[in-house]
């Protein structure tokens, strides 16, 4: 047993080289590479990020531009159809006029014939009164016979 002591002490007295070692590379690596390597790390998780960041703000800014669009286009179409609506009113309210004055010649061309026709008609009954006079003297002429002169000198 002393000499599995003996060989274990030995063994521990050789690895304190080794363990000496290898917490000088784990030092030498700690402060040589770990801290730039974490740094790089950060660098490219910032660049990354940074630009996935940096995406959705540009895909956030075309959104508002597409709704902006569509506002504007929404707005240019009402325009549009508001004056549009208002030209069709307009033309509405000239043709209403034209419309109304074509009736207002027309009335008046009515009423003018009507007092022409009145005119006429009563022409036409003042020679039928004349005409209708001088008629029954003929047919009382023509149905009553006439005194004979040598009769009604006696």
């Amino acid at each position: 047993m002393d000499e599995l002591l003996r060989q274990i002490g030995d063994l521990a007295l050789g690895s304190v080289p080794t363990l000496i070692l290898f917490i000088a590379l784990v030092l030498a690596y700690r402060f040589i590479l770990y801290g730039r390597l974490v740094r790089i790390r950060a660098e490219r998780r910032e660049r990354t990020a940074g630009a996935m960041e940096r995406s959705h703000l540009a895909i956030e800014e075309a959104d508002l531009r597409a709704q902006e669009y569509e506002a504007k286009l929404r707005a240019a179409r009402a325009e549009f159809f508001r004056r549009r609506e208002q030209r069709a009113q307009q033309l509405n309210t000239e043709r209403e006029a034209a419309v109304a004055a074509a009736r207002a010649v027309a009335q008046e061309k009515v009423r003018a014939a009507q007092l022409a026709l009145t005119a006429q008609a009563a022409e036409a009954h003042k020679q039928i009164e004349a005409a209708s006079a001088e008629l029954a003297t003929q047919i009382l002429a023509a149905v009553l016979p006439r005194p004979r002169a040598a009769e009604s000198s006696q």
